[in-house]
């Protein structure tokens, strides 16, 4: 008998990669949208099976995590085994300018789940999509026993949700888990997120479409690696005997002049004739380095990221050049 999953986030990018992995498991796969007035389900669109065909186990409802009656109704009519909770309001950026909002759905929305989760009974596994943000001030390398030192609304609002998933796992003994994941991107990136943004500047630059690139802090150090690799780490994590908490990382540091780097040397020019410091991409309180140390999630869980930032780099790269084929019909790397 197949298994059912609930993903909150279904439509970002880890939602739409763990999703497919699912689907590919041979699961039943809900997932929580918003209603707006455009379509937001791109990521998924490969995915969608018509509800009304008898073979079909990609379903989507419409909810909010501010709405905590709805989440109740879903789990009762679902019955889901296994829940993972990735949507949040998820830009560190935006969350200075937001920061009631990221509260009330980042850090509120788990309660609202994990409540709902408790009062219904239904017996789900858990899954609490938690961030390296978490540690911000702390020196790296950071692992499961770091302590956290918030330095934005979204990270402190991921430490309390970070702490109530402990909680309802301690105090109700749900089955519930934090995954601590470092920065994994994709060409599914969002594209106001530095690494996307860089890629398609990169493409757009190279092929005579855009001038130049904005950005702030270019001595931000990150752990990056694949997102299309971690959500096989979020899954095995519901797959372990006990439930508990894993930090997901590459074990690696670049900086985002590291990454500048790797994206333009893929389309053969020099980052440095294009891009321009702009204040407004600049956090009021910085995070210096996050570097992640991934070895019990490996000790543990098996799980190894293989796609470094070099490669993820010239990765998101080459998916944009691919995404507008016309610009690049006369484009050729340059040889090396």
């Amino acid at each position: 008998m197949s298994r059912t999953a609930f993903i909150t986030g279904i439509t970002g990018q880890d939602g739409s990669y763990l999703a497919e992995l699912l689907l590919q498991k041979g699961y039943q796969v809900h997932g929580l949208i918003r209603r707006a007035s455009t379509f937001n389900t791109s990521r998924i669109d490969h995915l969608y099976q018509d509800p009304h065909d008898d073979a079909a186990r990609l379903f989507l409802h419409h909810g909010d995590l501010t709405d905590g009656s709805r989440l109740v109704t879903l789990l009762e009519r679902i019955q889901p085994d296994e829940v993972y909770h990735l949507g949040a309001q998820s830009h560190v950026r935006v969350s200075f300018d937001e920061p009631e909002f990221t509260g009330l759905t980042t850090g509120m929305g788990t309660v609202r789940l994990l409540e709902a989760i408790r009062s219904t009974g239904v017996p789900a596994k858990f899954y609490q999509a938690s961030s390296s943000e978490m540690f911000g001030a702390t020196p790296p390398p950071q692992s499961e026993s770091t302590p956290f030192w918030p330095r934005s609304p979204y990270a402190a609002a991921k430490v309390y949700a970070y702490w109530t998933a402990r909680n309802y796992r301690e105090a109700y003994g749900l089955y519930a888990v934090n995954g601590i994941l470092f920065n994994h991107e994709s060409p599914r990136r969002g594209e106001t997120f530095v690494t996307r943004k860089i890629a398609m500047a990169a493409a757009a630059i190279a092929a005579g479409k855009q001038e130049h690139l904005y950005l702030g802090n270019l001595d931000a150090i990150r752990d990056w690696g694949y997102a299309k690799e971690y959500v096989e780490g979020m899954w095995r994590m519901l797959q372990a005997p006990t439930p508990d908490d894993y930090v997901l990382a590459t074990g690696t540091a670049y900086s985002v002049r590291d990454f500048l780097g790797f994206c333009f040397e893929a389309v053969g020019l020099e980052w440095e004739k294009y891009v321009r410091f702009d204040p407004r991409y600049v956090r009021p309180s910085e995070v210096d380095a996050l570097i992640g140390d991934p070895g019990k999630a490996e000790r543990v869980l098996g799980w190894k990221a293989e796609t470094l930032a070099p490669d993820l780099a010239r990765l998101m790269t080459q998916a944009e050049m691919t995404a507008q084929p016309s610009a690049f019909a006369t484009w050729q790397r340059p040889a090396v």
